[in-house]
């Protein structure tokens, strides 16, 4: 199959006409305007060294419902410790710089390029971009980025410097996303570790529909600020 290579035009092929792989088109720039019309199809950026950047709408594709979110025992005694501080769209950058060192072999946050820093850094500007970080003694030591339109959340990477960092930030997202009504959160492609939280794969025609319902809901603009603290937020989401 032959993948459309884009042009300075923000449209994008239908994500339905994707590679087997999950490819729908090479090249163009990760420009914030670009970045969005993608998200609003369904298909996110995915650089692989040595080759033009590569837009992905996978099939299946992993999601999670907030509602339905697992915190596994364990983490929910950590966060009720109080051992870390979680804040919002405080240190986006350094997020994502953190999120592009961290070794992960075969997964996409080794290849966190300068455009994509760039790119997402202007959607953060603009209020849709968004990070939720780990601070222990005013130090970053874990976290995650990704992009919020209507009621969607696209995760983008997450990192972590100390036990359950980026764990103990991404379920206090997912309680604050439910007390905010938010519908899914797009995990896009199957990783145990989010699994472990409850998230699945869905087809992609599912997964499509659903974007489409969220997308007609207001965006909630940014700069963040949660409205329950970890402990409270864990409480929102059903034990395991």
């Amino acid at each position: 199959m032959r993948v459309p290579v884009l042009t300075s035009k923000l449209d994008f092929p239908p994500p339905e006409r994707a590679t087997p792989e999950g490819i729908v088109a090479v090249g163009g720039e990760a420009s914030p305007e670009r970045l969005l019309a993608g998200y609003r199809r369904g298909i996110f950026p995915w650089p692989h060294d040595g080759l033009p950047l590569l837009w992905f709408s996978p099939d299946p594709r992993f999601v999670l419902p907030p509602r339905e979110a697992h915190v596994p025992h364990s983490l929910r005694k950590r966060v009720r410790r109080g051992e870390l501080e979680v804040r919002t769209d405080t240190a986006f950058a350094d997020v994502m710089r953190a999120c592009g060192e961290a070794p992960r072999p075969g997964q996409r946050g080794t290849w966190i390029t300068e455009e994509l820093i760039a790119g997402y850094s202007a959607l953060h500007a603009a209020g849709v971009a968004h990070s939720i970080e780990s601070w222990s003694n005013g130090e970053l030591v874990g976290g995650l980025y990704g992009v919020s339109l209507g009621r969607m959340f696209f995760g983008e990477s997450m990192f972590a410097r100390a036990p359950d960092a980026s764990k103990i930030a991404f379920a206090t997202l997912l309680g604050n996303l439910v007390d905010w009504d938010f519908a899914l959160v797009d995990c896009q492609v199957y990783t145990d570790h989010l699994e472990r939280f409850g998230a699945v794969e869905w087809p992609r025609r599912e997964f499509l529909r659903a974007l489409k319902t969220a997308l007609d809901a207001p965006t909630k603009m940014g700069p963040w600020r949660f409205d329950l603290e970890p402990a409270q937020a864990i409480e929102r989401l059903i034990p395991r």
